[in-house]
């Protein structure tokens, strides 16, 4: 079974057709790219897998479960997680608290557990805090664990967004484009941690990226989205040399 089935998928804004008869079928494990010019749709697609637009038309489903239309919290919960093109870390907060903010979808304790410090709170606190430690681990990021996120260096701030959005315990995580703003030492560490995050967490990847060396790097395959309509789909290789997709970004 697919990790996510997308059929027929659309929507529009007033007069303008964003998203056309969009369809993608992504296998569990698989790194997926999609890629297209600037306003081709990609984020919107992005926005319309995690319920921040509702489709006018089509189905989403994720590990066989229609999610179409849901609210965001409610897609989150079932699976989908995602970083964004303009890092959204919480920067007043410390990089052990971002983490921890994304683990509360797992972890709770009652209003009033909260308020009156009852035990059931200081052993979910210590179950999250031992938790995020471990995940910091995992992009060595643990020595900044008391450090404010808006302090740390941008490659970092990426890895920690990532970090944030594993915490939610995702079956398929959404990454739009990560490499922006780097240089190429940070992007080329940037791939690494993403094909070790595949590979630790068995973990599906949809990406979003302009950066096609990247691409090229870790994506297996390729939807290239143009005004809103699949242009072509298929293996990297193939895409990247096909004679529309060229046309596509660098006109006639």
């Amino acid at each position: 079974m697919a990790m996510l089935e997308i059929n027929n998928l659309g929507i529009s804004f007033g007069g303008l057709r964003a998203v056309d008869d969009f369809n993608i079928t992504i296998e569990k494990g698989c790194l997926y790219g999609l890629i297209g010019p600037n306003g081709a749709g990609k984020t919107t697609v992005f926005n319309l897998l995690t319920g921040v637009y509702k489709p006018s038309e089509g189905i989403i489903k994720l590990d066989g479960k229609n999610i179409t239309g849901k609210p965001t919290i409610e897609i989150n919960k079932a699976g989908i997680a995602r970083t964004f093109q303009n890092i959204r870390l919480f920067q007043k907060l410390t990089v052990l608290e971002n983490v921890k903010v994304g683990l509360h979808n797992h972890k709770k304790y009652s209003t009033i557990a909260g308020i009156l410090r009852l035990p059931s709170y200081y052993k979910v606190e210590k179950e999250m805090n031992e938790e995020a430690l471990e995940l910091l681990k995992v992009f060595d990021l643990e020595k900044e664990a008391d450090t404010l996120a808006s302090n740390l260096p941008y490659g970092k701030q990426r890895k920690l967004e990532i970090a944030r959005a594993l915490a939610t315990k995702p079956k398929l995580l959404l990454l739009d484009e990560p490499a922006a703003g780097m240089n190429p030492n940070e992007t080329q560490e940037l791939m690494d941690t993403i094909a070790f995050v595949r590979k630790h967490f068995d973990m599906t990847i949809l990406l979003i990226e302009h950066d096609m060396k990247l691409v090229s790097g870790i994506c297996e395959e390729l939807t290239v989205l143009n005004f809103g309509r699949v242009l072509c789909q298929g293996k990297t290789s193939e895409v990247l040399n096909n004679p529309e997709v060229i046309k596509a970004y660098l006109g006639e």
